[in-house]
């Protein structure tokens, strides 16, 4: 189990490479965190990403669990581990390069339950503030279209 009470079990028989950020093909700030992540992905083999309204996440997420996942962001980590809300936020910090590591534990010592407070609140403004896209995947240049999936 992850700390804090994260989901942590495994959705494959065999866990992923890569980590994947499921997304809201849909949401401008998610849009824009991809992009963010992009950029920050010293390695570029940190996290693959597919929208949440895709093919993937179906094929690799059982119809159950995905039910019960929030409609923003989730992280499903190497180990097969789901993440949601804050925790999703700081393991994709922790996987960056630079100095986002030491700001994801900086952000981690706060109590889960405020950072997914603070995080809720965001997530039911986003389309207010960032808009709503109507392209499931973000433009992005043509060597980073790889990283994308379905």
């Amino acid at each position: 189990m992850f700390p804090d009470g994260v989901l942590c079990f495994s959705v494959l028989p065999v866990p992923p490479e890569t980590g994947y950020i499921f997304y809201d093909g849909h949401c401008g700030l998610c849009h824009r965190t991809v992009k963010f992540v992009l950029k920050h992905d010293r390695s570029g083999t940190a996290f693959r990403f597919a929208p949440l309204q895709g093919e993937t996440i179906k094929s690799l997420v059982a119809p159950e669990l995905r039910a019960t996942l929030p409609d923003s962001f989730v992280v499903l980590t190497r180990d097969g581990g789901l993440l949601t809300r804050s925790n999703a936020s700081l393991h994709v910090m922790q996987r960056l390069g630079g100095a986002w590591p030491l700001l994801a534990n900086i952000l981690g010592l706060i109590p889960r339950a405020l950072r997914d407070v603070v995080y809720d609140f965001v997530a039911r403004i986003r389309y207010r503030v960032f808009g709503r896209q109507d392209n499931l995947c973000p433009v992005v240049p043509p060597n980073l279209r790889q990283r994308f999936d379905p």
